[in-house]
């Protein structure tokens, strides 16, 4: 508790703290609608976008100077989004063509641009290449301002356009037969996610952006059916990955808080995967685990009802190695044991013979003979 407080009493890691937090909620926001429309690339190919931008900015500025950095990098990310739907809808390029296509090219001219300003010295270009993958301890206290800035402006839109931007992120098609601006929508949308682009430039860069813009949604997305719960989920994940990779760089030296965010973001999508319910991968073997004994079971009541109903006696009891032999497999112990705790069997003795018996009990008879949708699961 003491080094968390004397970390906390830093005013640099309470801005790369609330910083971090902000950017990270920002995203997860903006990211849901974006996995939602199966356009995670479009993250990836804005940022990558953004770094010609920067270059343009430091040039026409003459400095180092973030205003005009970010100006840069929007415009040619905006640049970028709109040189992709001019791709999709002038040739026959699929999306996910004309985003490689965007992401390639921009990037290659940010290099070229990055590399012919490095080169030409100075103290001023030194520090550009810190916008591949950030530079937290850069952060001020101003650019808290434009971060929640950006952030209100973001909910402001998502939860005036909720209705449309729901309707677009499942069923375009359907949006534009009832008369919705999809085309508008979407560009808003783009828009949106590259001002959170630009915003995480310094604090993530352009190469780690994306996976703050996608995993907390995609994480999110295992753990609910609701957009709402969603959205406001994704949030939360990106602004606890943001304050957890911070806080975890402030205290241990040399860690750049970019990378420790994106780690975070991706353990918080395994665990998600591996153990959110009904979708989780240690979930769905489970309940694969229990429908194959359910079925196991039925087959089995099916059997000593079939060999009771042959014999016209209800209460007939059927030897344990007929029950493998129409089965095909003998039946574990623990299947037995486990349907006899339930009430649907019994073992009984059949003298002279000495080998164990079944005969299913009145509920037993009952849970053979009901449909599929009406049996009892296995327990």
């Amino acid at each position: 508790m003491t080094a968390l407080a004397d970390l906390l009493g830093s005013n640099l890691v309470r801005t790369v703290l609330l910083g971090a937090a902000l950017l990270g909620a920002i995203s997860g926001m903006l990211g849901a609608f974006a996995v939602l429309r199966r356009q995670s690339l479009l993250g990836d190919a804005l940022a990558h976008a953004a770094l010609p931008g920067v270059c343009l900015g430091f040039l026409i500025a003459g400095a180092r100077d973030l205003g005009s950095i970010m100006a840069g990098a929007f415009f040619t990310g905006a640049l970028a989004a709109l040189a992709m739907m001019l791709i999709t809808r002038a040739t026959r390029l699929k999306t996910d063509a004309a985003l490689g296509i965007v992401l390639s090219v921009f990037f290659a001219i940010g290099v070229v641009l990055l590399t012919h300003l490095q080169a030409q010295g100075g103290a001023a270009s030194a520090g550009l290449a810190s916008f591949l993958f950030g530079q937290a301890a850069a952060l001020l206290r101003s650019d808290l301002w434009i971060m929640g800035g950006v952030g209100l402006v973001a909910l402001a839109l998502v939860l005036g356009l909720w209705k449309e931007f729901k309707l677009v992120s499942f069923d375009a098609d359907f949006a534009r037969a009832q008369g919705f601006p999809v085309l508008v929508l979407e560009g808003i949308l783009t828009v949106m996610v590259a001002m959170a682009i630009v915003v995480g430039l310094q604090l993530v860069g352009v190469v780690l952006m994306v996976a703050l813009l996608i995993a907390p949604a995609a994480a999110a997305r295992q753990w609910t059916r609701s957009l709402g719960a969603m959205v406001a989920l994704s949030a939360a994940f990106g602004a606890a990955s943001g304050m957890g990779g911070a806080l975890i760089s402030a205290s241990v030296r040399g860690l750049a808080t970019g990378p420790v965010v994106v780690l975070i973001a991706t353990a918080v999508v395994v665990v998600s995967i591996l153990l959110a319910p009904g979708r989780g991968v240690l979930w769905q073997a489970r309940a694969a685990r229990r429908a194959r004994a359910q079925i196991s079971d039925r087959r089995l009541l099916a059997t000593l009802q079939g060999l009771a109903h042959a014999h016209d006696d209800a209460a007939y009891p059927v030897e344990q190695g007929m029950i493998g032999t129409a089965l095909g497999a003998q039946p574990p112990a623990t299947q037995l044991a486990k349907l006899e705790r339930r009430g649907l069997i019994r073992p009984v003795t059949h003298p002279p013979e000495t080998t164990p018996h079944w005969e299913l009990t009145g509920k037993g008879h009952a849970a053979a003979a009901a449909p599929e949708t009406d049996r009892e699961a296995p327990q």
